[in-house]
């Protein structure tokens, strides 16, 4: 008798509206200009705790008329009261940037600089100039001013650094992705960040000695930082090792994208959520912080190679990462790993463990496992051993 279980994949449900957010900072801003854009975020942010004090349903009913005696402008006092009245458990805003709708601004172009209009204080209005160094963000720039983009908020964000940004939304309809028949499947790990398994076979994979050695790093430095009681300095550490994470998270969500695009295949990846709460993992694998699960970045990861395939017009899929590790990809029996070494008792199949996932990812049909139950014995009580022939996923 064989049974057979299936369970469907779980597609993603492309947009065709992409949104990005860019950062750009002001060109040439004078200490003049930025010693009022501090000032008017102190004024915003003390705005914006005066009201975190007031009941809920007086907070509601709140207008901007009722702030008539701020200088800050109706359009941005209305985005800090949205702020003030939104579903957060923060009790007071140590800072909170000043913000505005995509009515309130406009974006101008002189030659090869760019500039924005948008009136701060309440009946003054001035331009400045933005400095555009990105060739991607001179595309969405042109796109807006063109019409086949469309501009959302502008939040006035200021650095550590004591630079001020203007951060941007800007939306854009982009190519559906069109599905090809070929897929790439994508196995994400902490030993190995990627291993990707393309349509025609090869199997490449990104290192991660980089990220290990980065990890354990920080977490000594910030040992002792903590032992010396400087927990200023632990943050900005943090803030940091966040940074080069992020970074190198970018440089591979970018280098799969243009694989899948020179394969010409949609990019297949294992749905990973909840895993921290579901695997467990050893007392000395917490304690190493090149190997604790709790600082893998693999969300983040993941939200990169989406949006920029989707920018790319590259399908993605997620499917159960359920035995995706442990099954082989030439059988579909449940083999055994061991570290990095992959081994099939039923048919002799040996592989890189991180390749054999990658490749059960890319030719996943759904979850079945087939099950061939043999009659018991003579004199025996139930199923003999070895019952099950064949299992696979």
């Amino acid at each position: 008798m064989i049974l057979q279980f299936h369970v469907r994949c779980f597609i993603l449900a492309y947009m065709s509206i992409a949104t990005k957010i860019l950062k750009l900072p002001f060109l040439r801003l004078n200490r003049a200009k930025a010693d009022e854009f501090s000032r008017l975020q102190v004024l915003n942010t003390q705005t914006a705790n005066a009201i975190l004090v007031m009941p809920k349903a007086q907070r509601r009913l709140l207008t901007t008329k009722a702030f008539a005696h701020v200088e800050i402008g109706s359009a941005w006092m209305n985005q800090t009261i949205r702020h003030a009245n939104a579903r957060t458990t923060v009790q007071r805003f140590q800072a909170l940037p000043l913000e505005t709708g995509h009515q309130n601004w406009t974006l101008h172009k002189v030659g090869e600089t760019y500039s924005m209009a948008f009136g701060l204080r309440r009946g003054i209005k001035k331009r400045l100039p933005l400095a555009v160094h990105q060739a991607s963000h001179q595309q969405w720039l042109d796109a807006i001013l063109e019409g086949r983009a469309s501009p959302g908020t502008v939040k006035l964000w200021c650095s550590r650094k004591g630079l001020w940004y203007a951060c941007l939304a800007v939306s854009m309809e982009v190519p559906d992705a069109e599905p090809t028949g070929r897929w790439m499947g994508i196995d994400r790990g902490q030993n190995v960040p990627l291993a990707a398994a393309t349509p025609d076979g090869p199997v490449l994979f990104w290192k991660a000695k980089r990220l290990r050695h980065i990890r354990r790093v920080y977490a000594g430095r910030r040992q002792q930082l903590q032992a010396a009681g400087k927990h200023h300095a632990v943050q900005k550490l943090d803030r940091h090792e966040g940074r080069i994470i992020t970074h190198i998270n970018h440089g591979l969500s970018k280098d799969v994208v243009a694989l899948a695009q020179r394969c010409g295949a949609g990019i297949r990846l294992e749905d990973l959520s909840d895993i921290r709460a579901h695997a467990k993992q050893r007392q000395t694998t917490t304690n190493d912080a090149g190997q604790n699960r709790d600082a893998w970045p693999f969300f983040q990861l993941e939200q990169f190679i989406i949006y920029k395939a989707q920018l790319a017009g590259v399908a993605v899929e997620k499917v159960p990462a359920a035995y995706t590790s442990k099954s082989c990809h030439h059988c579909g029996a449940l083999g055994t790993r061991k570290k990095h070494a992959f081994a099939c008792r039923r048919c002799d199949y040996h592989a890189h463990a991180d390749a054999n996932a990658a490749q059960n990812i890319r030719d996943w049909h759904g979850l079945c496992c087939p099950l061939v139950l043999e009659a018991p014995a003579d004199g025996a009580h139930g199923l003999p051993p070895n019952t099950v022939r064949d299992s696979a996923a």
